[in-house]
């Protein structure tokens, strides 16, 4: 009986006291027991992966996201992008850790106590729309003109209104988004502007800051959110690992 070829999935760089909580999982069907391979004072969160297993299941993504996440919630934690494979653990200490120590290491001091959220906020749609017209008399008389009209006999007004309506929201949303950052200044956060992935998002902003300011920084966006109550759906999340900063791609090997 032959026994299956194995390969080391790579989550991310940490300090090298880092431990692994006791019967952490990974990637893999059944998940990969989860360790560290180190090097200096640094360390590779890793498991091993049947080598002709294909990875991109959701199980997978979620599996990555959960450890790289837990991690950055105790400690910096340096994300490697999802699909990370390397040969053997030789090649993590000398081709990863090795190669890249110095770089490592001064990323992993800059993330000590950071750790990433995203701010999230959308807005309701009855609001904004009724925003917009009271502000734009040209966009009012549109939809005052295709009220209760057939969409064929108006539909040169309902293009027009509706790129009235998308710029309108674009100008919206980067005052809103102004607004969030600037309400979170005195975080002193590393700030990376998202693109929208909804017509209707008005903030999507991932910033780094420190751990032991959470609640405050919750505190902050619960003070906002009931200042556009009605207006603007606010979420938090995190902390979580910081994608938006740092994520490293692994070498070949």
């Amino acid at each position: 009986m032959t026994t299956a070829a194995t390969s080391v999935y790579v989550y991310g760089i940490v300090p090298a006291d880092v431990e692994p909580e006791p019967h952490a999982s990974g990637v893999g069907d059944p998940p990969g027991e989860v360790s560290v391979i180190r090097h200096g004072e640094i360390a590779a969160l890793v498991s091993m992966l049947e080598s002709d297993r294909p990875l991109g299941t959701p199980d997978d993504l979620t599996a990555h996201a959960e450890l790289l996440d837990g991690s950055a919630a105790v400690a910096p934690v340096l994300p490697l992008r999802f699909g990370a494979v390397m040969t053997d653990t030789e090649a993590v200490e000398n081709e990863l850790l090795g190669a890249n120590e110095d770089e490592f290491r001064s990323a992993l001091e800059q993330l000590e106590g950071r750790a990433q959220f995203v701010v999230r906020g959308r807005y309701v749609e009855n609001t904004i729309l009724r925003e917009l017209l009271d502000e734009n008399a040209e966009a009012a008389r549109l939809a005052g003109e295709i009220r209760d009209k057939p969409e064929d006999a108006t539909r040169n007004e309902r293009i027009a209104l509706g790129e009235m309506i998308n710029q309108a929201i674009e100008s919206k949303r980067a005052e809103d988004t102004r607004k969030v950052v600037a309400e979170l200044e005195e975080f002193e956060p590393l700030v990376n502007q998202r693109e929208p992935t909804h017509e209707e998002e008005a903030v999507h902003i991932a910033v780094l800051v420190e751990l032991d300011r959470q609640k405050d920084l919750e505190e902050t966006l619960r003070r906002l959110g009931e200042d556009w109550d009605g207006r603007v759906e606010l979420n938090l999340l995190g902390p979580m690992a910081a994608y938006d900063f740092v994520m490293k791609r692994a070498p070949e090997g």
